[in-house]
Parts: structure tokens; C-alpha cells; sequence
């Protein structure tokens, strides 16, 4: 089949939304599968034989570290170039709601997923009262899909709550091969540490914003000397957190891909994770597969994911001390070895491809039911 994706952001941006996609990407194109990509201009025309059309992209004053892709009229007249067997519509807000808009009137097959809690970010930014209004405007956009998919079962129950109309779980994967304790390397260590390698070093790895509560950690450095942490990443909240880190031992790196991220978190002691707004967190199955013991919020999608006590530890986002509390616990060395190793045994034969599968059977099934749909007008 020929695939469209539409989605407000892709390569060489770095999170859970393009780790996802590049890899249901790579498996699709692997099994004969032709995929074209529509994303905010960054700079990449092509993905491993996918094509990559870049529509103009900028910095909007609400969120000046990443560049988006407005609403344009062009997406209609590349639907129509592409003519694909399936349009999938990815995190639908900006250039995705044309996407959603013109697949429609276009008659095309249409899938939607959810990846971002954007109304719970409202309240990070100030912005609790266009809440109501916020779950409005995506219900609206994700209800013109046949099928809308999310990545775990707390936030499909949130989405059936919000009226979302045929939610499915699409399942999660990490790239077991890319990350592995044998990746781990001296160098990397001590470029993390900042020559302090012979204390216990957390790991956090993410976008740098408000939402994540990345400051949280500086309650443990201050708490106890044992620990130093690495902070790979960036984002809007960057300049902030570096400010709020100051006098610790805390070393900001910036982005990393590939196998430079492998490193890290096999170099690493302790993946610590304080964010209460995710809807899966791939970067927590990333440091599993890493063999690293997790610290994260207890909360539903961590949950689906992390059993206290046998992944990792979960802390009590509700209780002010409790993060801290929980992550000086791991100062004990053989609790972080019991935990990373059985994190490792429970992921470590995971992969990407069960979830592209899951993918490429809702897009046939999308296809199907539209098929059926247009021959009963025919007949009518």
C-alpha cells in the first residue's frame, strides 16, 4: 500500500513521536510498503527510501526551542499528487489539522493518533483556562478519523471519557538491538559525570520543558553527594534549568541520537523520569533495554509499563519529598543491579516490529471499510 503520513513533527527532531515513526517507518518500507512523509520543513527530503516533504516552518512565541508547520492549503494539492492507499494523521494540531481537514473532503482513508496530553500541559504554561476549549478542538479533529490510535490504556480511558470516538492502543516497541548494557563506554561516562565517574550517575533524557518537573532532581544532589546527574536533551525550558542546576554536579549535553544516546544510557546508573504528563514515555522502555533501573512517577501509562519494586521504583508524584526519598533508595548498589537486570530481562526481546504490524492492520482495515463504504453508494 502507499502510505501518507502527516505529522507536526519529524526528523531531525528527537522524541517519542519521531522514534516511533522512524521505526514503523523502516519496517513498512522493509516489507514492500511505499511511505511518503509530510512534516514541517527542518532540512531532511528522505527516510531510508520514504520521501519527506517539508512545508515552511517557525518558531511560534509560546514555544521558541522547535519549529512548526502551520495550517496550508498545500497539503490538498500533495494528497492529490500522492493519491495514497491510507492517510495517517499524527498528533493532528497544526499542519495535521489540514491534513485531517482535506483527507476528508479529498474521500480518503483516514487513521489519527494521540501522542501528546497537550490540554494537561495547559496547566504547566498558565494556560488552564483554554483546557475545555482544548479538548474540544482535538476531539473535533480526531473524530473525522475511522480509526484514532494512542499509546496505552489510561489515556485511551481519558480519551473514551473526552467522547474520542474508536480509540485503539497501538502497542509499544524499542529498538533492542540500538540499546544495551554492552553499549555502555568509559568515555561516555566520564563526559557524563564530568570526570566524577566513581559516583552514581542519573540519567534523565528528554524534551527540556516545564511539564517534565526535570527540576525535581536537584532536591537529590542537594540531599546526598553520592549521586551526579546528566541531563541529554533540550527544549524551551533549557536556559531555566540550567540556571536552576547551578552549583551542581550536572552536566547538560544537548541532543543525542543513535549510538551516542545508546551510550549514554548504558554509561548511566539510574534513569530518572519525574514527569506526570505522558502518555506512554518510550524513553522508559530505552533505559530498560539499556539495563537500567527506572525512577518515575506513579502514575497510569508508567504503570503499564514499570512494576514497583521489580523495574524500578515508583514515587508518589501527590507527596512533596517522595521523588527524592525514592531515588536516594538507590543508593544501595545491589537494589540498582536487582532492578536493572530484571528491567532488562522483561524488554529485552521487545522490538518495533509487533507494533508496526498492529500499524499496517489498521491501515488495511481503514482501507477495507472505506472500500465497502464507497460501494455501497455506488450501489445506492
Amino acid at each position: 500500500m502507499h502510505i501518507l503520513i502527516i505529522t507536526e513533527t519529524f526528523l531531525p527532531s528527537t522524541d517519542g513521536v519521531v522514534t516511533r515513526l522512524t521505526n514503523s517507518i523502516r519496517y513498512f518500507l522493509k516489507n514492500g510498503h511505499q511511505v511518503t512523509v509530510i512534516a514541517p520543513d527542518l532540512g531532511v527530503n528522505e527516510f531510508e527510501g520514504a520521501k519527506v516533504i517539508g512545508l515552511p516552518a517557525r518558531k511560534l512565541p509560546f514555544y521558541r526551542s522547535k519549529a512548526f508547520a502551520l495550517p496550508s492549503q498545500r497539503v490538498k494539492k500533495l494528497i492529490i499528487e500522492c493519491d495514497p492507499d491510507v492517510i495517517h494523521v499524527v498528533n493532528p494540531a497544526l499542519l495535521g489539522a489540514t491534513g485531517v481537514h482535506f483527507a476528508k473532503k479529498l474521500g480518503y482513508p483516514l487513521i489519527a493518533s494521540y501522542h501528546t496530553q497537550v490540554p494537561k500541559y495547559a496547566e504547566y504554561y498558565h494556560l488552564s483556562i483554554f483546557k475545555g476549549f482544548l479538548w474540544w478542538y482535538f476531539r473535533k479533529l480526531h473524530n473525522q478519523a475511522s480509526i484514532n490510535l494512542c499509546t496505552s490504556n489510561v489515556v485511551k480511558q481519558e480519551l473514551d471519557q473526552q467522547h474520542f470516538r474508536n480509540v485503539h492502543v497501538w502497542k509499544r516497541g524499542v529498538d533492542t538491538s540500538l540499546f544495551h548494557p554492552k553499549k555502555s563506554d568509559l568515555e561516555m561516562r566520564t563526559r557524563l559525570t564530568n570526570g566524577i565517574d566513581d559516583k552514581t550517575l542519573l540519567l534523565y533524557v528528554g524534551r527540556l520543558a516545564p511539564e517534565k518537573e526535570i527540576e525535581k532532581i536537584r532536591t537529590v544532589l542537594e540531599q546526598s553527594d553520592q549521586f551526579v546527574l546528566a541531563i541529554v536533551g533540550d527544549g524551551p525550558h533549557r536556559a531555566e534549568l540550567e540556571q536552576h542546576f547551578q552549583g551542581t554536579n550536572t552536566v547538560f549535553t544537548g541532543f543525542m541520537h543513535g549510538e551516542e544516546l545508546a551510550q549514554a544510557y548504558a554509561s548511566s546508573d539510574v534513569f530518572v523520569f519525574p514527569s506526570t504528563t505522558e502518555t506512554l514515555g518510550l524513553v522508559l522502555m530505552e533505559a530498560m533495554a539499556s539495563g537500567l533501573p527506572i525512577v518515575a512517577a506513579d502514575s497510569g501509562p508508567t504503570r503499564e509499563q514499570i512494576e514497583h519494586e521489580k523495574h524500578g521504583l515508583l514515587y508518589n508524584p501527590q507527596r512533596l519529598d517522595s521523588f527524592k526519598e525514592t531515588v536516594l533508595r538507590l543508593e544501595n548498589e545491589a537494589l540498582r543491579n536487582r532492578l536493572a537486570e530484571k528491567a532488562w530481562q522483561d524488554i529485552h526481546e521487545m522490538g518495533w516490529d509487533d507494533q508496526s504490524q498492529q500499524a499496517l492492520a489498521f491501515y488495511q482495515q481503514v482501507i477495507d471499510s472505506h472500500h465497502k463504504d464507497y460501494d455501497k453508494k455506488e450501489c445506492s
